[in-house]
């Protein structure tokens, strides 16, 4: 993520920090300064924080770990001010993976929600609980509080809703006995049906549930698209999108060329070549960069992506899906005994899922 700083690495995988972590860390020093706090007060506060940041990173990292088990790499861990993100390479399909790598994470904090009841006295009833909670995070009630928050924490992510955590348990559980786009139909509306419910307590009680009830319907509805579009793929190959017209741009022609053809044609990607060799893809964002950054008569070759991606025209769809939904902007290049036969965009793909929604849509109707 952009603005994002590594703080090193944990078991090979790197872990990052956004800088809008800063801005929290500024503003509870400012809520607790302005409430009447003092020094301690607000350094146990901000200690309090990272520690709880810390446990995000260990429940992420419960995520990453349970994944390598199945051969599934983590690409980083990045800390935001809402909580943790692990990049997955992929998410496990096989129920059994999917449902204890989902779980891994919330296992951490009841874990560590465990062990930090030894060390302190529960309460025995609410007014006591508020009572000790009253005055903010000091030495005497700190790890109450972080108790607590492990608990909440714990419980929050198994809500059955996508994105959480528990969404993914629900649809794991349900793919034992269902197809995964099914489980995932299933799972997506519970998880949207109970973000409405939140939606509405929110309006008589915290407008942070409307912030999480929202989240939840979104996250819910891209989950279940993209599973339903993978699904649409299965059983093809590569070589039933690809593309065999694609236009070229020589990596020495300058900028103003691209703009011409981007003015001039429906094509947004294009194939740069050298010698009629691929070398390099430019898209129109990248054009509309190198234009206002450094003008026409700047050489392509100066300005475009050398990064080639190359799938293999035999592979199947539903297994390099996820690639291509990673490089929506880019153009791919399709070999076959490493020869050129092609060029395939996301474009092309979402055409080709909606082709066969209507064929398979018509064919029901037909019966």
């Amino acid at each position: 993520m952009k603005g994002s700083f590594k703080l090193g690495k944990v078991a090979g995988i790197g872990i990052f920090i956004h800088w809008t972590f800063s801005l929290l860390i500024l503003f509870i020093i400012f809520m607790n300064y302005k409430s009447g706090q003092n020094t301690t007060q607000i350094i146990w506060s901000v200690v309090f924080i990272l520690c709880i940041f810390i446990t995000v990173l260990l429940h992420e990292l419960g995520h990453a770990l349970a994944a390598k088990n199945y051969n599934i790499k983590t690409k980083d861990i990045t800390l935001l001010p809402i909580g943790g993100l692990a990049r997955l390479e992929r998410i496990p399909e096989k129920p059994l993976e999917e449902l204890i790598v989902a779980f891994a994470g919330p296992l951490v904090n009841i874990a560590l929600a465990f062990i930090t009841a030894f060390f302190i006295s529960i309460p025995e009833n609410t007014d006591k609980l508020m009572t000790e909670l009253s005055n903010g995070v000091n030495a005497n009630n700190f790890f109450l509080n972080f108790f607590l928050v492990n608990f909440w924490l714990a419980i929050f992510n198994l809500i059955p809703a996508f994105p959480m955590d528990g969404g993914r348990v629900l649809r794991a559980l349900l793919s034992f006995k269902l197809p995964r786009n099914v489980a995932t139909r299933i799972a997506a509306r519970i998880g949207q049906f109970l973000a409405l419910a939140f939606i509405i307590l929110g309006f008589f009680t915290s407008p942070f549930l409307i912030f999480i009830g929202i989240f939840v319907i979104i996250g819910a509805q891209i989950e279940a698209d993209y599973t339903e579009s993978k699904f649409m793929l299965k059983g093809f190959k590569v070589q039933d999108v690809v593309m065999k017209d694609y236009q070229t741009i020589d990596a020495n022609e300058k900028v103003k060329k691209a703009v011409e053809l981007l003015l001039d044609s429906q094509n947004k990607n294009f194939l740069i070549t050298e010698n009629n060799m691929p070398v390099g893809t430019l898209n129109r964002d990248q054009i509309i960069m190198a234009l206002s950054k450094k003008g026409d008569d700047e050489f392509i070759y100066n300005v475009m992506d050398r990064n080639l991606i190359i799938l293999e025209n035999n592979s199947l769809l539903e297994n390099v899906f996820e690639l291509i939904q990673q490089n929506k902007s880019t153009l791919m290049l399709v070999m076959e005994n490493n020869q050129l036969t092609g060029t395939l965009d996301i474009e092309n793909l979402l055409e080709f899922i909606l082709i066969n929604e209507v064929k398979i849509k018509k064919a029901h109707d037909g019966k």
